[in-house]
């Protein structure tokens, strides 16, 4: 893709974000979006079939921001709390410009049966490159741990990432700062849990919490 295509493409992009934060997701149209970006309905339709991609390309925009964000983080820092909490960190200040979208935009993100839902195949690119960054959390991590836990942790990092994303949606705090004692508090206990999931009585109630993830997602 050349640079003008690019250049156009997140132009449409920012120009439906705005839109939808200022109308609504189902009040701003693909003639809306074209007109605000200055550019002909045909050509919004030829980056994007539908105003759910544009989203989809949010997404995946900001997946690699918060890797880009984490990259410096995960190559200096060896212990696993302290490479989980950067992480989680690194995505609620790599967010924040977006915070008021996200508020109106959520209630369609939450629907089960909607393309947008980070569950959804849709969003199965961004799923997947947000669930990698989780397994390169534990891959550089220093602490000992249950060699199936390791192997299930990413995933389950992914999963308690979207109970962050969820409580920051409904964060009016200035400048999300309960989020972020969220993040504080709950990473430690996480750190503790995994830390302990070598040992034989832990190991099985790890085993059993893994068992449980598996059923429910099937």
């Amino acid at each position: 893709m050349t640079s003008v295509a690019e250049k156009t493409r997140e132009l449409i992009v920012e120009t439906a974000l705005r839109l939808f934060k200022e109308r609504g997701f189902e009040a701003t149209t693909m003639r809306a979006i074209a007109a605000e970006a200055g550019v002909s309905v045909g050509n919004a339709y030829y980056y994007f079939s539908s105003k759910e991609q544009m989203v989809q390309a949010y997404y995946d925009r900001a997946q690699a921001a918060h890797e880009a964000a984490s990259r410096e983080l995960l190559e200096r820092e060896r212990s696993f709390a302290g490479r989980l909490g950067g992480v989680l960190r690194a995505w609620v200040r790599i967010s924040e410009p977006y915070h008021e979208f996200a508020v109106k935009f959520f209630k369609y993100a939450a629907e089960p049966s909607n393309p947008l839902s980070p569950f959804s195949a849709d969003s199965a690119p961004a799923r997947e490159s947000a669930i990698a960054i989780y397994r390169e959390v534990v891959r550089g991590s220093a602490e000992r741990m249950d060699e199936e836990v390791r192997a299930e942790l990413p995933e389950l990092l992914w999963l308690l990432s979207m109970g962050v994303v969820l409580f920051w949606v409904h964060d009016t705090s200035p400048g999300c700062a309960r989020t972020y004692r969220l993040i504080d508090r709950v990473v430690p206990l996480v750190d503790r849990l995994v830390g302990l999931s070598h040992l034989p009585g832990i190991r099985g109630i790890a085993r059993d919490v893994i068992e449980l993830v598996h059923e429910l997602r099937t």
